[in-house]
């Protein structure tokens, strides 16, 4: 067992944002201790559970081959066209879905240091490739990327993960499996100095000069998601792990710090409603439904509640899985005809789906007990309000609806061609939205606004950066950015403390 004196950092969790943080801290020189709720095989966190997707600065697909795409062969460069990702783009993009309330000071640190951070995690020796399967649309023969995330670690959230947990373990890291924060320990100055962390042999008081909390926010707790969000969300399925309980939130409110974000709001998509309460390691994200733009959404009144084609799927499915809450039984079907399920995503043909296939739209109804009346009537007045134009799903082709409410903005392809194919999906939350307030170094912030010394935070337990609605693919740049962020700063205030204390 160790004793006080062996860390300088304690990083609670063990996902991208906290492998990153003690990463970061190990840079700087520090001794660096992972504390995991879960067990070994259940590690990762959310992180594990995601496509490993991740949103940043570039200047296209030659400028993604100098240092992050290194693996890319020159047949298959020539096969996409990534388009680049401006920063104006990028914050104009994450403050239009969060209707401008996100951080400024935050979003301009996550923007402004996603490249950089991403060519770091290469350099750790996480690998990259683009995201053809989730991301692209064949046009002409090549595949043009759209939406703004376009690039995954290899083996997506769970290789992401592993890929992490074998730098920490070169870098001389330690993690400590099923041992998960209770409690933050303070000096009489009010500086946090460790944790009470309960394990496999009880309750244990780590020590250390700085703590740096990163393991996930309360989307797993059905007490605090009721307490929050409203009646009902105690019946949401969880996408990700069992494990993001709020423990981290909770143990810094109770010593002052302040809440901050949206608290009232989450990420939460459309998803199987077969799947389990909690994320599956073997299906991972294959239960998400995210190919709702190429068809309707309907409840079970047969009737269309959302606009698919309001924008990118990755700028609109993370406030989806809301709307499906607000439906009778929490409940929606996603429809397809034979000219559009050919392009659905690949999460469509897994075995575990909840799905039916007719060759009218009635006998589609019957066969998923919608309203056939309802379902019959929605499909005809969407159909007459098609309006003619191009399509392209590669982009926002203007393509729309005329007369209905609500309308469909783009991709507005009539359901014509049978058969059809019917999807039951429900809500699946991802995480949280409210949490800490940090500052521009990571630290965390207490009710006055002053900074709790030796205490920081990363990841999703941070509020402030999304608000109501979120950018697909901002999530793991968030968390490797401010993990990045807060693992330097931590690392810095230890070592300089230990130095202080020699002098």
């Amino acid at each position: 067992m160790a004793n006080s004196t062996e860390y300088d950092v304690i990083v609670v969790g063990a996902g991208n944002a906290a492998l990153c943080a003690a990463l970061s801290a190990r840079e700087q020189g520090a001794r660096v201790l992972v504390l995991e709720k879960a067990s070994k095989e259940e590690r990762g966190g959310n992180s594990t559970f995601t496509a490993g997707g991740f949103r940043f600065v570039h200047d296209g697909l030659e400028d993604l081959r100098k240092d992050i795409l290194v693996d890319l062969s020159e047949t298959e460069a020539n096969q996409i066209y990534i388009p680049p990702l401006p920063s104006d783009l990028y914050m104009r993009d994450l403050m239009k879905v969060t209707e401008n309330l996100s951080q400024e000071e935050l979003a301009e640190i996550l923007i402004g240091r996603s490249r950089e951070t991403v060519v770091w995690m290469r350099g750790k020796g996480v690998r990259f490739i683009p995201m053809f399967g989730r991301q692209s649309y064949s046009v002409n023969g090549k595949h043009h990327f759209y939406g703004g995330v376009n690039i995954e670690a290899v083996g997506g959230g769970w290789g992401l993960v592993d890929f992490l947990v074998k730098a920490a373990e070169r870098a001389g890291i330690e993690i400590r499996y099923s041992t998960g924060l209770r409690k933050l320990l303070q000096a009489q100055s009010g500086a946090v100095t460790g944790v009470l962390a309960f394990g496999p042999k009880g309750y244990e008081e780590i020590h250390g000069k700085a703590v740096v909390l990163a393991c996930g926010g309360f989307e797993a707790n059905p007490e605090m998601r009721t307490r929050y969000f409203g009646p009902g969300w105690e019946l949401c399925r969880v996408r990700g792990t069992k494990h993001n309980t709020g423990d981290g939130i909770r143990a810094a409110l109770d010593i002052g710090a302040q809440a901050y974000g949206g608290w009232s709001t989450c990420h939460a998509v459309q998803w199987d409603i077969s799947a389990p309460p909690f994320g599956d390691r073997v299906v991972l994200d294959n239960y998400q439904k995210h190919s709702y733009p190429l068809g309707i959404v309907v409840n079970m009144n047969g009737e269309r509640f959302i606009d698919e084609g309001a924008d990118f799927r990755n700028h609109t499915y993370a406030k989806y899985g809301r709307e499906v809450m607000k439906q009778p039984q929490r409940a929606a079907v996603q429809i397809f005809d034979s000219q559009t399920i050919k392009m659905v995503r690949d999460e469509y043909r897994i075995k575990q789906v909840t799905k039916a296939e007719a060759d009218t739209i009635e006998g589609l109804a019957r066969a998923l007990e919608i309203d056939v009346e309802g379902l019959a009537r929605t499909v005809k007045d969407y159909n007459a309000a098609c309006q003619a134009g191009d399509y392209n799903p590669a982009i926002l082709d203007g393509k729309r609806t005329e007369g209905i409410t609500p309308p469909k903005s783009n991709w507005a392809l009539p359901l014509n061609e049978p058969p059809y194919y019917g999807f039951v999906v429900t809500c699946g939350i991802t995480f949280t939205f409210g949490g800490l307030r940090i500052n521009t170094s990571g630290e965390v912030q207490d009710t006055t606004d002053a900074t709790i010394p030796g205490l920081y935070a990363a990841g999703e337990l941070v509020g402030g950066i999304f608000y109501q609605n979120y950018l697909g693919g901002a999530g793991l740049m968030s968390g490797s950015v401010f993990g990045r962020l807060s693992g330097r700063s931590a690392g810095l205030y230890a070592t300089q403390a230990t130095r202080t204390a020699a002098e």
